[in-house]
């Protein structure tokens, strides 16, 4: 009976060891798996990597597209080292994430580059330009963005050369709200 009080402290004891002990087995719990908010941007660069930049010929003249064949494009407003694109604005026009490679047998005249986003997210550029691309492009070989003056500043599909693509926006698929403009309107 004089040995029953060391049951209690005993077995809380058993329980604090048996718990430190779980912890060193190599498995890692889900509080230290998760990065910290500033390294967060961080892990998107790193985990974007490498996009791959191809050309496709249409019928205004050769743009730059992604893997996927969208039409990447550049905005007037921008500079060679920050995007002005941010917020709202990314929903039309989400910028291309990561450094950008030439597909395997393109040859650009241009280079390549990258800038830090507001967010932390590292973006492609061409020639000086970070690029996106335009939810308005559904299919492979369309420029609906071309010439759209939305978000403050107008949009150009991005060439080879760094000209203007010949025209404005093709014509729209669906009735859009978005306005566009003629000519050539500046170049890179």
């Amino acid at each position: 009976m004089r040995n029953r009080w060391w049951i209690g402290p005993g077995l809380a004891a058993a329980v604090v060891v048996l718990a430190a002990c779980g912890t060193s087995n190599g498995t890692t719990d889900t509080a230290t798996s998760t990065p910290p908010p500033a390294a967060a941007g961080q892990a998107n660069a790193a985990a974007a990597g490498s996009v791959t930049i191809k050309t496709m010929t249409t019928s205004k003249g050769t743009v730059l597209t992604n893997a996927a064949g969208l039409t990447l494009y550049w905005f007037a407003k921008d500079t060679a080292t920050k995007s002005n694109c941010n917020g709202s604005c990314i929903t039309y026009w989400p910028p291309v994430i990561g450094t950008a490679t030439a597909a395997a047998g393109i040859s650009l005249p241009h280079g390549f580059g990258t800038i830090k986003r507001s967010d932390g997210q590292i973006q492609a550029t061409y020639d000086g330009h970070p690029l996106y691309t335009y939810t308005g492009d559904t299919a492979a070989g369309q420029f609906n963005g071309n010439g759209i003056n939305a978000s403050g500043g107008l949009w150009w599909a991005a060439t080879p050369s760094g000209a203007d693509l010949k025209s404005s926006a093709a014509a729209p698929s669906s009735s859009s709200s978005t306005s566009s403009s003629g000519g050539s309107g500046g170049g890179w």
